[in-house]
Formats: C-alpha cells, sequence, structure tokens
C-alpha cells in the first residue's frame, strides 16, 4: 500500500495546488465570494488530507495492518467525495451536489478513527 498510497498523496498535492491556483486566478472573476469560500475549503480540505495521506502512507511501513490501511482509504475517499462535491458544486451550481459532501466529511472522520484505534492498540 506504500506505493499506492503515495501516488495519491503526490496526486491530490499536484492537483490540490492547481486548484488553488485555478480558483485564485482563474475563477476570482466568474464565482461569487461565496462561491470562492466553498472553493477554497475543498482545497484546504484537500490539501490538509493529502498530507495525512502521506503520514499513512509512511505510518503503513511501520504499522502494518488493516486499520492504517482502511485510514489511508478513507483519506483518499474523503478528499474526492468531499472537495470533490465542493468543486463540482461551486463550478456547476447545482446545490443537490452539496449531499455528498458530508459523505466525504465522514469518510474523513472514519480515517482518523481508524488511526486513533490503531494507536490505541500500540504496545
Amino acid at each position: 500500500m506504500l506505493r499506492v498510497f503515495l501516488m495519491l498523496a503526490a496526486f491530490f498535492g499536484f492537483t490540490g495546488v492547481a486548484l488553488g491556483a485555478f480558483a485564485a486566478h482563474g475563477l476570482k472573476s466568474r464565482l461569487s465570494e461565496q462561491y470562492l469560500a466553498i472553493f477554497h475549503t475543498g482545497v484546504t480540505y484537500q490539501l490538509v488530507h493529502t498530507l495525512a495521506l502521506f503520514g499513512v502512507a509512511l505510518l503503513a511501513t511501520q504499522l502494518p495492518g488493516r486499520l492504517v490501511t482502511w485510514a489511508g482509504i478513507c483519506f483518499a475517499l474523503g478528499i474526492v467525495l468531499f472537495s470533490g462535491s465542493l468543486y463540482l458544486l461551486t463550478l456547476t451550481g447545482i446545490g443537490k451536489l452539496g449531499i455528498i459532501t458530508p459523505i466525504g466529511g465522514l469518510a474523513f472522520l472514519t480515517g482518523w478513527l481508524c488511526l486513533g484505534i490503531a494507536a490505541w492498540r500500540l504496545s
């Protein structure tokens, strides 16, 4: 899983920076302040959880197990669902996409819970 999680972290890190720059330079004149703030929230959560995913990749080498693996899966899924739904919401204006965002948030929470349980079980 090390390679997969590192590649996902690299991809999400790259796209997070690119999307942040796109919002700052390409969307500033096209989106309302409210939608820009929503887009920025997506970028922030993507980049924070990219770092978490990177940490999970490194942790998986020292603490292999299902909980660490599930943490990485949940972080990646959370990025796609949470941040992705915010990007689509702001770019398309389809408000119903907002229903997906909390599912991504639950994925993030589940990832952190998995990490916490894995830490609790350390001897």
